[in-house]
C-alpha cells in the first residue's frame, strides 16, 4: 500500500518554528514562553528537518515501534546538530542563544524546504521482501542500488556543508573577540534584561540612526576643553569596517569652529544630537550597558566609554571605563554635584593588566539605587551612593592629552570597538 507524501505545509511550519524560536529569544531571559518556545524547537525542529529530508528505514511492521524510533531518533538527532553548532560557537569564543539559535534556523529552513525522499518515494518500488515480489533493478531512481546511495550521500554533504557554513555566519555577527569570555557578551548581573539598544558594526558606513559623531555642542566638529584636550573631533576619524567601530586619532593640525588650533584630530560617537538644539537620538536611565573595546597601547591617549545627561551638561557622569594616563588600569567613576555645583567624584580602579593586547568587556550595572562595574563578567566595583537618576546619552571617545601630551613619537592611534549593547528590565 504507498503512502501519500507530507502535505506541502509540513516543511514550512517547519522553517518557520526556527525563526518563531529565534523571536522568542528577544523575550526576557527568565520569560516562561521563551523557554518553552526555544527548548521545544531545539528538541525538535532541526532533527524532524534532517529526519525528514533523510528518510530512514524503519521497521514499518510495528507501527509504535516505528513511531517511538522515529521520535528517539528526531531527539538524538536534534541534540547532536544542537551540540555541534554549540561547540562551534564556543571555540570560536562567540556563543550565545541568539546567535545559536539563529544558525539553526536557517539551518532547518534549508532542510525542510529541500526536496522530500520521504516514504512516498519508496513505496513505488512495491514491497520487496513479500514473496514474488520482484526487486528493481539499482540503475533506477529511487531505488536502493547506487543512485540512490549517491543522492543520499549528496544530501548528508549538502546538510553538513549548510550546517558548518550557517554556524560560521552566525559567528560573525556580534560574536564575541578572541580573548574575551563568552559570557561576557551577556550581563553578569541578575535579571531579567530586555536588550533595548545594540550595534554590531557590520557593513561599512556607521549608523547614524544610532551614533552622532561629537558631543551636543557639535559645531563642524567639536572638543572637551574642560579637559583641556588636544584634539578635535571630526566626522572623518570614525570608521567602520571588519565588524568593529574604529576611532582614529592623528597628530594633524586642525583649526576648530572655535577659532583654536588644535595638534590633533580624533574620533568619537554618541548617541546624543547632531547640534544643541536638536534631539538626542537615544537616552537611557538605568539598564546595563556593556562593550567590547580594544584600546590603543600608545602614551598620551585617553580612551573612554562613559554616560552624561541629556541637559549638555556634567555632572553627574558615570564612566564605565577611562583610562586616564595609563593603559593598564582602568577606572570606573560616578561623579555627582557637590555644594555649590561643584564635581564631586567617587572612583574604582582595576589593574595592572595589559589591555590593549585584546579586547575587553567593560560594563556597568546602573540600578536606582546601585552601581556596579564589571570587567570581562567579573564585578571589580560598587557603590550605593551618589546614583543619578535623570536621562543619559551613551559615549565612547578617544581623546588625546589628558592628563599629559603624547610624546613625539606617537603620530597615530586607534580604538576599536567590536559591539554595543544596552539591557534594561
Amino acid at each position: 500500500m504507498s503512502t501519500a507524501p507530507p502535505r506541502p505545509w509540513t516543511g514550512l511550519a517547519l522553517a518557520a518554528s526556527g525563526w518563531v524560536a529565534l523571536a522568542a529569544t528577544q523575550l526576557p531571559a527568565a520569560n516562561p514562553l521563551r523557554v518553552a518556545v526555544v527548548t521545544a524547537f531545539l528538541l525538535i525542529g532541526p532533527g524532524t528537518a534532517a529526519v525528514r529530508l533523510a528518510a530512514p528505514k524503519l521497521d514499518r511492521r510495528d507501527r509504535k515501534a516505528a513511531r517511538l524510533e522515529c521520535v528517539v531518533l528526531t531527539l538524538a538527532v536534534s541534540l547532536a546538530i544542537g551540540t555541534l553548532v554549540a561547540e562551534v560557537f564556543y571555540l570560536t569564543r562567540s556563543l550565545s542563544t541568539v546567535r545559536a539559535v539563529s544558525a539553526l534556523a536557517a539551518l532547518t529552513t534549508v532542510l525542510a524546504l529541500a526536496p522530500y525522499a520521504g516514504p512516498g518515494r519508496r513505496a513505488r518500488r512495491g514491497a520487496p521482501d513479500a514473496p514474488g515480489a520482484p526487486r528493481p533493478p539499482e540503475h533506477l531512481p529511487g531505488t536502493s542500488g547506487r543512485a540512490g546511495r549517491t543522492a543520499r550521500t549528496g544530501r548528508a554533504a549538502l546538510a553538513g556543508c549548510l550546517l558548518v557554513s550557517a554556524a560560521a555566519c552566525g559567528g560573525q555577527s556580534a560574536s564575541a573577540p578572541a580573548g574575551v569570555d563568552p559570557a561576557a557578551t551577556e550581563p553578569a548581573a541578575a535579571g531579567p534584561w530586555h536588550l533595548v539598544f545594540q550595534d554590531g558594526f557590520q557593513g561599512s558606513t556607521l549608523d547614524s540612526s544610532r551614533w552622532t559623531t561629537c558631543y551636543d555642542w557639535n559645531d563642524a566638529g567639536c572638543t572637551n576643553a574642560g579637559n583641556h584636550e588636544l584634539e578635535w573631533y571630526l566626522p572623518s576619524q570614525v570608521t567602520v569596517g571588519g565588524g568593529m567601530l574604529s576611532l582614529n586619532a592623528l597628530r594633524s593640525a586642525t583649526t576648530g569652529s572655535d577659532g583654536k588650533t588644535y595638534p590633533w584630530t580624533s574620533g568619537m560617537v554618541s548617541t546624543g544630537r547632531d547640534s544643541w538644539y536638536a534631539t538626542p537620538r537615544h537616552t537611557f536611565a538605568h539598564g546595563y550597558f556593556a562593550a567590547a573595546i580594544r584600546i590603543p597601547a600608545a602614551d598620551g591617549m585617553f580612551p573612554a566609554f562613559w554616560l552624561m545627561p541629556d541637559t549638555r551638561s556634567t555632572p553627574p557622569e558615570l564612566d564605565v571605563a577611562e583610562f586616564a594616563g595609563t593603559t593598564q588600569h582602568v577606572q570606573m567613576t560616578v561623579h555627582w554635584a557637590g555644594p555649590g555645583g561643584k564635581d564631586q567624584h567617587l572612583a574604582g580602579s582595576y589593574g595592572p593588566a595589559d589591555f590593549p593586547s585584546g579586547f575587553h568587556v567593560f560594563a556597568l550595572d546602573w540600578e536606582s539605587d546601585s552601581l556596579t562595574w564589571y570587567i570581562d563578567g567579573v564585578s571589580r566595583f560598587r557603590t550605593t551612593g551618589h546614583v543619578p537618576d535623570v536621562p543619559m546619552e551613551l559615549l565612547l571617545d578617544l581623546a588625546v592629552g589628558y592628563p599629559v601630551a603624547p610624546p613625539d613619537t606617537v603620530s597615530s592611534a586607534a580604538m576599536k570597538v567590536d559591539w554595543v549593547r544596552v539591557w534594561q528590565h
